[in-house]
């Protein structure tokens, strides 16, 4: 009977952790959080905030990491903290619209940026769908070919990202900024606006994750999970506090928040048309990278799901040659295709930005439980615990609470097809 193989090591997690992150967002969220707030230390403080939320939330997810290194990561954690039922609910939300929504909606951000490069007469769908084919296809040859095509390309965007940065200070004369602080007194006025600047920084800043899903097929994951996760999440606020450093400098906060995409004004602006050109290639290798990431770890948790007995049995066979969970991988991709071509991908998106946060505070919260159920145990330790753990899970419902007053309706299509996985876990459990 084939098992997962352990293939991957510390250099190879840090790339996950990192791929999993850095999409599309950062070379296009600054504009959205200067149209909340308007001075430069509002703007870079709030990727700062960011930083430090998804630092908080690293801390959580590697002292988890260390305690449950299982396949399934977070599906892990939910289910040894609270009952099978709640990581059931985690994981059917994952499948049917977090994990492949999302694929959906950045392969077809893929697609737009290839067609911009190419200008090849192809309908958008279709390459979204060849995309998200081409990366089922590559994982279904094992962990380790879909490993080495999700870090090559999480290499290429560093490269690209380095470029867009060095570009901006070295071709650009820095635009006049404001010289106050804040754009407005100190009152709740100024923080409604910090908050709703914040939500599109904590949307770019997620997604780390998804690196503890493939803790069955590394090395040493009690090791080397942790270690990539505090890595690996420093390294994207080092890359996102310099990204939008670089466009505050280059266009200052006002332009800012006028350019719909700021790091091709910057390019354009440094490099002219083969500027914008390349990092317009730079965004497709981001998005592409991100799918790879998502193609490559998501389905470990079915694969989980369908290993405790709570999900189709197929789901759980491996290939023997490959030992590459086949069935879980092509489920995933399937479902993130019919979304591409549907086009419904970005109300899905709607639907669950509140069901995705919910499911980072619960994270925390099983922390809190596994430390009072288990006090003594060994390996990495979260800093700052439980106020971090804490800070971390306050942030992740506040996310929920705005999003929920903003956005009501799809709020609550969110929860209810959250609510459905009860149900279906119970007929489950008795079939």
């Amino acid at each position: 009977m084939p098992s997962l193989l352990r293939r991957l090591g510390l250099f190879d997690a840090v790339m996950l952790v990192m791929g999993g992150i850095v999409g599309s967002g950062i070379f296009i969220n600054p504009y959205v959080v200067a149209q909340q707030v308007h001075t430069p230390f509002l703007i870079l403080g709030a990727w700062a905030a960011g930083g430090a939320v998804a630092l908080a939330g690293a801390f959580v997810y590697a002292e988890l990491a260390a305690r449950r290194p299982q396949v399934g990561g977070q599906y892990a954690y939910l289910r040894e903290a609270f009952h099978p039922s709640v990581a059931f609910v985690y994981g059917w939300v994952l499948l049917l619209v977090t994990q492949t929504g999302g694929m959906a909606a950045v392969s077809v951000t893929f697609s737009r940026y290839f067609l911009e490069i190419t200008h090849f007469p192809i309908p958008e769908g279709v390459v979204a769908a060849a995309a998200l084919a081409l990366l089922t296809i590559v994982n279904c040859f094992g962990v380790r070919a879909g490993s080495t095509v999700q870090s090559s390309l999480m290499v290429l965007k560093i490269v690209a990202i380095a470029a867009l940065v060095f570009a901006g200070f070295l071709f650009i004369k820095p635009a006049t900024q404001p010289e106050a602080l804040l754009d407005r007194p100190m009152s709740m006025n100024l923080v409604t606006a910090f908050g709703a600047a914040m939500t599109p920084v904590l949307f770019a800043y997620g997604g780390w994750q998804t690196s503890s899903f493939v803790a069955g097929e590394m090395k040493d994951p009690s090791r080397d999970l942790p270690r990539a996760l505090l890595i690996g999440v420093v390294a994207v606020i080092i890359l996102y506090m310099s990204v939008t450093f670089v466009c505050l400098r280059a266009l200052g906060s006002e332009q800012l928040a006028a350019t719909r995409t700021p790091a091709s004004a910057v390019m354009r602006a440094a490099l002219g048309e083969r500027g914008a050109t390349f990092i317009a290639l730079g965004i497709a290798i981001s998005t592409l990278g991100f799918l790879s990431q998502g193609m490559l770890t998501a389905p470990r948790v079915y694969f989980a799901m369908a290993q405790d007995g709570l999900f189709f049995r197929s789901v759980a066979w491996l290939d023997p040659r490959t030992a590459a969970p086949v069935v879980a991988i092509a489920l995933q991709g399937v479902v993130a295709v019919i979304i591409a071509l549907s086009g419904r991908y970005e109300q899905i998106l709607n639907y669950v930005i509140s069901v995705d946060f919910i499911s980072f505070g619960m994270t925390g919260v099983a922390l809190l439980v596994l430390r009072h159920r288990e006090p003594a145990s060994e390996g990495f330790r979260a800093p700052g615990h439980p106020f971090t753990t804490l800070f971390f899970i306050i942030a992740s419902f506040a996310v929920v609470l705005s999003t929920v007053a903003k956005y009501p309706a799809n709020s609550a299509i969110g929860l209810a097809i959250l609510l459905t996985g009860v149900p279906v876990y119970f007929l489950w459990r008795k079939h």
